[in-house]
């Protein structure tokens, strides 16, 4: 086979790069260095900075691509430079198209916050409102599974002459992740930095439309994200999810006064214990505290917050998150029950900080 510069273009124009809907060719991030020698092939990508948080991905699916449309023989060599090039730059979302931003947050993993998440989103959309879901946990995204859409990628589409992301849509609710952007079957190794940028293209890039709640699924603990979030949103209260047992609720103080901090001043919402007892399908009557009794109920009065919901362990829950069906789907079931009164609870509670309290302000560090 003999390799000539337009094959291996024409393979080029088939990455895109993520959210601008443009192929790495037609935004002239392929330099005009490329060599052929044999069946080695050599050229250079130009990224904005060294810190692109789709640097490495773009690198790999390049090889991919001329691997799958010019042969696998094809022994690929290709180097990065950062140079200013046309690229696709975080812009400012425009807040007032967001009636409400509620962070769900967790002191640690584990606890099912992204199931409370993924169900308050649905339950709010099923009462009528309007919903975005950011799933804000770069290093596992989980809310692609969540609804199903593993299969997904969201295309961009020009909107007052910028290219944005059209938002996945299913069961009323508008959603990203950075799952739809990575490989699922590779860890996210990124730095705080990368992961930062990548967030504010999901938040300022996107086609969110008129929001009545958007929704934020958090990383667990306290990190860049969070930081991030309060730095471009504001954030009109938080959600914090914890289970009963001691361990979990020395965590949960910890996120509560992250969001409570005089320099980050955001609201809390109300707590929502999750796993609060285990019923067997077989015992529907029956109640087992295995992580211990109404701790959230006794942080949320020791914290003098709302205690939002108490969600019972079942194995329809964790069976309907893999499935792609979340619980509140079937508002007949005890738990898709309660999940549907968390989010008519979070709509009460909403209603009442707005009316009692100024508006949330973008945190500003120097």
């Amino acid at each position: 086979m003999t390799l000539y510069p337009q094959l291996i273009i024409d393979a080029l124009k088939t990455v895109r790069y993520p959210g601008t809907g443009k192929n790495i060719v037609e935004m002239g991030m392929v330099e005009d260095d490329l060599r052929i020698s044999g069946m080695h092939v050599s050229f250079s990508l130009l990224f904005d900075k060294p810190t692109n948080p789709f640097l490495k991905s773009l690198v790999k699916a390049s090889e991919a691509a001329i691997h799958a449309y010019v042969s696998k023989d094809v022994e690929v060599e290709i180097k990065t430079k950062a140079v200013e090039v046309q690229s696709a730059q975080p812009s400012t979302p425009n807040f007032s198209s967001f009636a409400n931003v509620i962070a769900v947050s967790s002191g640690k993993g584990g606890v099912g916050k992204s199931t409370v998440a993924a169900n308050l989103a649905i339950g709010l959309a099923r009462l009528g409102h309007r919903v975005g879901l950011l799933d804000c946990d770069i290093f596992g995204p989980s809310m692609p599974k969540m609804f199903q859409v593993e299969d997904a990628r969201p295309y961009s589409e020009e909107i007052d002459g910028k290219a944005m992301i059209v938002p996945i849509e299913k069961y009323g609710v508008k959603m990203l992740s950075i799952g739809f952007f990575v490989d699922p079957d590779t860890p996210t190794l990124w730095r705080g930095g990368m992961a930062s940028n990548a967030l504010k293209q999901l938040i300022g890039e996107a086609a969110w439309g008129d929001l009545d709640y958007f929704i934020l699924d958090t990383p667990p603990g306290t990190s860049d994200i969070h930081l991030t979030l309060v730095q471009t949103l504001p954030i009109t209260g938080a959600v914090i999810v914890s289970t009963p047992q001691q361990v979990a609720l020395a965590d949960a103080r910890k996120g509560i006064n992250m969001y409570t901090n005089e320099k980050v001043n955001v609201p809390i919402l109300g707590l929502v214990e999750n796993m609060s007892w285990f019923t067997p399908a077989e015992l529907p009557d029956n109640r087992y505290y295995i992580f211990g009794r109404e701790g959230v109920k006794q942080l949320a009065e020791e914290m003098d917050v709302p205690l939002l919901a108490q969600i019972p362990l079942v194995q329809s829950v964790c069976e309907s998150g893999d499935s792609g069906e979340p619980a509140v789907l079937h508002p007949e079931t005890p738990t898709g029950n309660a999940f549907l009164q968390l989010a008519a609870r979070v709509v009460t509670e909403t209603d009442r900080r707005n009316a009692s309290q100024a508006a949330t302000q973008v945190v500003k560090i120097h």
